[in-house]
């Protein structure tokens, strides 16, 4: 029996030695981790669609974008979540757009400066002077400048300045592909132009859920006329209501409009007091949806919001 369970043990595979184990699970530990030293791209964290996008074409394949906010959200009202902070640590820089648009945000993205994580508000790279400061605002700056195509372009100017201070072996690279993407604004600006001058100047009146759209309006001759001040967080009154009807019949507004972002009954509530169609629905705080295409345009990029925007206000109120 001895004899029998020597020539057993001899039979087990001679290469199971613990050297061949610990390479074994060596080269195992290795592959597991390999994707996370491997991947060299900046990790950037943003917050509204519009920014995310904006980071993306300047970026490039040196960037992985996490965007905390999707289409249809409302970045006035939008509260971080664990999940959120989170990515927020996780980043290597963090964009957003400032001026309050992300006004429940602020004390966490304040608290993340502090821990020197580098934060930039992209609106800093424009001058106060080019800025909206609504009566009713209390003091503060509209955040929507999106809608004025230079204004945007200029936000541009920071998101490379963050990701070269991250990568700046990559300068080149983020300086060249902002140039090809400011020259694309330029061209979506002239192209807003030249559409809304379709319209008579008289008939360029925008009727909208909240006051999104007044750089819009400054940038391509429209009066701008909204429910809503430039934040969602109060909601408008029967007055409010009663007034806008006034003011659609008075004028005789063709079409008014719904956003993406905010809730369309008191919008629809003015159209069918004042029997005035609704001439569709606006993204105002959020991009659409990524992948969806509209004449030819990705609705997910800023480019492609813009131009059905544009689009849609014009067909509209012809």
């Amino acid at each position: 029996m001895e004899s029998i369970s020597r020539r057993h043990r001899c039979t087990l595979p001679r290469c199971l030695t613990w050297p061949f184990v610990l390479a074994v699970l060596g080269s195992l530990l290795t592959g597991c981790s390999r994707p996370e030293q491997t991947d060299k791209r900046i990790r950037v964290t943003t917050t509204v669609t519009m920014l995310t996008d904006l980071v993306r074409q300047i970026g490039g394949d040196k960037v992985l974008v996490q965007g905390l906010m999707g289409p249809g959200v409302d970045p006035h009202l939008y509260q971080a979540t664990q999940s959120d902070l989170s990515k927020l640590r996780q980043a290597d820089v963090v964009f957003y757009c400032g001026l309050l648009l992300e006004g429940k945000m602020q004390d966490a993205l304040e608290n993340l400066r502090r821990t020197g994580k580098p934060v930039h508000a992209v609106t800093r790279s424009i001058p106060k002077s080019s800025l909206i400061e609504p009566p009713d605002a209390s003091g503060h700056f509209d955040p929507h400048i999106w809608f004025e195509v230079p204004l945007w372009s200029r936000c541009a100017d920071v998101v490379v300045e963050g990701l070269v201070e991250a990568d700046p072996d990559s300068k080149a690279y983020f300086e060249e592909r902002a140039a090809e993407y400011k020259q694309r604004l330029e061209t979506l600006h002239e192209w807003g132009l030249k559409k809304a001058a379709e319209l008579p100047p008289e008939a360029r009146i925008l009727v909208t859920s909240h006051d999104a759209f007044a750089y819009f309006g400054r940038a391509y001759g429209f009066q701008v006329v909204a429910l809503q001040g430039i934040s969602t967080v109060s909601e408008p009154s029967l007055a409010d209501i009663v007034k806008m009807v006034e003011f659609v019949k008075t004028h005789r507004v063709k079409a008014i409009f719904v956003e993406s972002s905010v809730p369309h009954r008191t919008i629809q509530r003015v159209s069918e007091d004042a029997g005035v169609r609704i001439g569709g629905e606006l993204f105002s705080d959020a991009t659409g949806t990524p992948g969806e295409i509209e004449d030819g345009f990705d609705l997910g990029t800023y480019e492609g919001m813009f131009r059905h925007n544009m689009n849609a206000i014009v067909n509209a109120l012809k």
